[in-house]
């Protein structure tokens, strides 16, 4: 099977080409949320990531024949973006929305918008590429009325053309044949009415779907370029073991097998099939040793040993005074370390030729990932190209970067030959980083009225940031015959935060303190899974809102109404409990039970607010999800179906998170490396009814969307299973053992 490569595309060709927009790079120095002053001086005000590229043709480029390509540097994971933001360029340039060419991610083409992370892709890229298109259509128009002879305010833009009063018309094509686009990006852009949008707020198919549901080559893992070689790597038996001896004599004598790559212990066998690979790795296997040093902390104290490490504290909110109200509430709430799971193993290409190494790979971060590469490999940046194509699974940071350094190391021992490196599963459990195991302890009061009066809340977590970065934070890197070390891990601070994310209670309380306590070291391996740390977060906030309401002898709903003073937030509460039907006095029948939760993603991002009932059955444990109603407000809401997929796709997750995922380990090593070990919810255990009303904001910010119902879901469970049996499990996954456990006698 053959997939697409695309082509690099240079200024000097295009250029050659005749009549063509230049398309100009502004790369950042280190991505998005990093960036500080710019040249130019101006460009912090500028709308979303123009100021961090903030030349017009950066984003937008016209060639002489009309066609439109825009630029991104976010990547399609399948969340799609893609989609949304062709049409708000179809939007703002009177297109078809068919009539657009998306460019993704790719440090020769793209700008550099660092990491496709923390559903930012919106908020940033949509934004830029919104202003962009709609001063491109002010330019052509300019243009236009220069050419015609006429006042620009009499010309409008349509289908590709400028057109004036009388019916004449230039095609786009015609008014771009040079530099016309090469100008800096203005603060202020001449958007469309909201009431006159074609292709925004539309439900538009999604343009990656139909592929994947026939089978097209759509991923890195469906790639087969002419001359390709199968490469796998020997993984160590441990953390931090180091190869020993290794005889590869006989396994370079097997059928297929065209050399073995070692650098220190890292070491991978390269053949023809990838079956042959398969085979020439299990053998390789037996001719190796290693030495094992590492232990692994004993899993079942696990949240003590967590506690017990140093930790650097950090106090992210202190207001009023402590000690308010007579009736309190203390709970400590847990979760465990949780894996991606990627459905499709993790997967790369990589090609060395005349010095230059390109990568095909599904990061979600291709300038970061170049920087990394370059560094490992000793090569310039400029001789690292890395071009993102969408993985089958792939969110946060699962090991794509990882593979992508595989794949560029066997390929630098091997110049002129296309190689692909895939994970086996085992591995891929067994290696990628994972979500921090974390600690949330709760202590509230309330007052007489039933108001909270005082809280107090302390998160313990590891970093949930270790993507590259440097060469370090690559696996590969760290088992060279000269390793490179990881970075030092570091907390990411406020507002966004890591695990800390959505410690801050949206809700207005007059006493209120939250302390971060960031543990460096990390006996397990993580890094950012979906969300970071506002799952497990909002799990415990609103786990332990529903319990205060109890001591305060309040419906759930009404309690956060009553501290709810921001208006949208409001407005899906009452929202989602409205259309799921809720009311205090329903009686619910026997083992079945009903749950409610609401959270502002990062306090910035999108609202979500959702209900759902539940059956719990005493004698399995088991828990069945009948309806789930939610409500989410991400802003303007460029593609409402898109969001709708977005909610129901980040429920299930959490669905899956909050009742059985959990990685175990032994003294040394990882255990669940399989899907046995690792189970997830399979289709039987899907909700039987899903309803998602999104909330317009029409001319409203974007607002990200993709994370934003992780933490409500999880929490929504606990509390409708609390409803349910009469008893509050506040550790993940809420597992048929953990729920038979708190029932029993």
């Amino acid at each position: 099977m053959n997939a697409p490569i695309r082509l690099d595309v240079t200024r000097r060709a295009l250029l050659a080409a005749g009549g063509a927009v230049i398309v100009s790079f502004a790369l950042s120095r280190a991505g998005l949320a990093q960036e500080g002053e710019l040249a130019g001086g101006g460009n912090a005000k500028l709308p979303g990531s123009l100021r961090i590229a903030p030349m017009l043709d950066s984003w937008i480029g016209i060639d002489s024949t009309g066609r439109i390509t825009v630029f991104t540097g976010k990547c399609e994971l399948g969340q799609g973006i893609a989609t949304a933001l062709m049409q708000c360029a179809a939007e703002e340039l009177a297109v078809d929305f068919a009539s657009i060419n998306l460019v993704t991610a790719d440090t020769e083409r793209t700008p550099n918008e660092g990491f496709t992370a923390g559903s930012h892709s919106m908020q940033d890229s949509g934004t830029a590429i919104l202003n962009a298109a709609a001063q491109v259509r002010g330019i052509l128009i300019e243009l236009a009325a220069t050419r015609l002879g006429v006042d620009a305010g009499t010309l409008s833009a349509r289908d590709g053309a400028i057109v004036a009063a009388d019916g004449k018309s230039v095609p786009y094509g015609d008014l771009v044949t040079g530099q016309e686009l090469h100008r800096q990006a203005q603060p202020q852009s001449p958007l469309i009415e909201p009431k006159n949008f074609r292709v925004i707020g539309q439900d538009v198919p999604r343009i990656d779907i139909p592929g994947k549901l026939t089978g097209a080559p759509m991923y890195v893992q469906d790639m087969r370029p002419d001359g390709m070689l199968h490469a796998r790597v020997l993984r160590p038996p441990s953390y931090g073991a180091k190869l020993t001896t290794l005889d590869t004599a006989p396994v370079l004598r097997m059928p297929g097998v065209v050399d073995v790559v070692r650098d220190g212990s890292f070491v991978a066998v390269v053949a023809r099939g990838e079956w042959q690979a398969i085979n020439a790795m299990n053998a390789l296997s037996e001719h190796a040793r290693w030495d094992e040093n590492g232990k692994l902390p004993p899993r079942s104290d696990i949240y003590n040993y967590l506690q017990a490490l140093p930790a650097n504290d950090t106090v992210i909110l202190d207001k009023g005074t402590r000690g308010q109200g007579q009736r309190r509430l203390k709970a400590t709430y847990l979760r465990p370390y949780q894996s991606h799971g990627s459905i499709g193993p993790s997967c790369a290409l990589a090609l060395f030729a005349g010095g230059k190494m390109t990568v095909w790979t599904h990061t979600q971060g291709v300038f970061p990932l170049r920087g990394a590469l370059a560094q490992m490999l000793g090569l310039p940046p400029q001789q690292v190209h890395c071009i993102q194509v969408e993985g089958s699974g792939c969110y946060g940071h699962n090991a794509a970067d990882d593979v992508a350094a595989d794949a560029a190391l066997i390929a630098r021992a091997m110049p002129g030959q296309p190689i692909r490196v895939q994970w086996m599963r085992e591995d891929e459990f067994g290696w990628e980083p994972y979500g921090p195991v974390m600690v949330m302890k709760a202590e509230a009061a309330v007052d007489d009225a039933g108001k909270l009066v005082d809280w107090n809340y302390e998160v313990w977590s590891n970093t949930h940031t270790m993507r590259p970065g440097s060469a370090g934070n690559l696996l590969p890197a760290q088992y060279l015959q000269t390793p490179f070390a990881p970075d030092a891990p570091m907390p990411i601070p406020q507002p966004e935060g890591g695990g800390d994310r959505n410690a801050i209670p949206l809700y207005t309380l007059p006493n209120a303190r939250v302390v971060s306590r960031f543990i460096p070291a990390m006996p397990l391996r993580v890094s950012a899974l979906r969300g970071l740390g506002a799952y497990a977060n909002v799990f415990a906030l609103e786990s332990f809102m529903d319990e205060m309401a109890q001591v305060a002898q309040a419906d759930p709903v009404e309690f956060r109404l009553r501290h709810l003073d921001d208006p949208r937030a409001r407005d899906v509460v009452t929202r989602a409990a409205r259309e799921f039907g809720w009311d205090k006095n329903d009686k619910m029948p026997a083992g079945t039970g009903r749950g409610f939760a609401f959270a502002r993603y990062k306090n910035l991002g999108a609202y979500c607010a959702l209900a759902l009932d539940v059956t719990v059955d005493r004698n399995s444990g088991e828990i069945r999800i009948g309806r789930v109603v939610a409500a989410v407000d991400s802003g303007q809401a460029v593609n409402p179906d898109g969001i709708r997929n977005q909610i129901e796709g980040s429920i299930i997750q959490s669905m899956t998170w909050s009742i059985v995922e959990e990685v175990t380990w032994g003294d040394r090593a990882i255990e669940s490396r399989d899907w046995s070990g690792y189970p997830m919810l399979r289709f039987p255990s899907m909700p039987a009814k899903f309803d998602v009303h999104v909330i317009d904001r029409p001319g409203a910010p974007f607002l990200g969307t993709g994370e934003a119902g992780q933490g409500p879901a999880g929490a929504a469970i606990a509390n409708a299973v609390a409803h349910a049996t009469g008893a509050r499990i506040r550790q993940l996954p809420l597992s048929p053992q953990r729920v038979r456990a708190a029932l029993a006698p």
